[in-house]
């Protein structure tokens, strides 16, 4: 629907690669809203001892537990700082497409020195450059946006009889993150977390460069094939 609308009614027309950013940027913010109250349950859960009297027995518990102890409101908590998360996709997307560019623009120069021809759109760099282009833009992604996880995780975790109104908003959890921990605080649980999105990362960027110039090439040899 967002991108029927982007090409204005036209699903066939190609967007551009704004277009298909902010595309994805739309649909990533209201995924994000939808999708609140599951994080919100899975982040209290896993900081709740399973023997503690505030334990979610399962998602319809705590779902119903929240909306009885804090209302509807409290099954959103932390949804504007999900909505800063959309900004990690935006970084990541566009520092790999600025490496990607720099790649190609290498790529040509090499080939103009040895005098062979070279198309951008028949091109292809090689896996292990996709890889480490795709690592890299996600380190850059995620040094820019980490710290809302770790505030929006302690904000969301703040429910009744769980860390005592320690941290009941953004601004309080940011003051007393940075009182108690400096800037290190912002940062905790990182290491973690690239273990878990950086192997995914690269076998997504991966195979979709790869389908990607597949395809490119098919099309271009179809119409050799039909001339022939």
């Amino acid at each position: 629907m967002l991108k029927k609308q982007a090409s204005g009614g036209d699903i066939t027309k190609p967007l551009t690669a704004t277009e298909y950013l902010v595309c994805s940027a739309e649909a990533s913010a209201v995924t994000a809203v939808i999708t609140n109250p599951f994080w919100l349950i899975r982040v209290r859960m896993f900081a709740t001892a399973a023997d503690s009297p505030n334990a979610y027995r399962g998602l319809w518990h705590g779902l119903s537990s929240i909306t009885k102890n804090e209302g509807v409101p409290g099954l959103f908590r932390g949804t504007m700082l999900a909505l800063v998360g959309v900004g990690n996709g935006a970084i990541q997307f566009m520092a790999y497409e600025k490496m990607k560019v720099w790649g190609f623009e290498r790529k040509r120069r090499k080939a103009e020195r040895e005098g062979k021809s070279f198309d951008v759109h028949m091109a292809k760099l090689s896996n292990l450059t996709y890889s480490a282009m795709s690592i890299s833009s996600k380190l850059i992604a995620l040094s820019a946006t980490y710290p809302y996880q770790v505030i929006r995780s302690r904000v969301q975790n703040n429910g009744p009889g769980q860390l005592q109104n320690e941290f009941p908003n953004i601004p309080t959890t940011i003051k007393r993150t940075w009182a108690k921990e400096g800037i290190k605080g912002f940062y905790r649980g990182l290491g973690t977390s690239l273990v878990r999105v950086l192997p995914g990362t690269c076998v997504t960027f991966v195979v979709y460069e790869n389908l990607a110039w597949l395809l490119r090439t098919s099309a271009a040899a179809r119409p050799q094939e039909l001339e022939a």
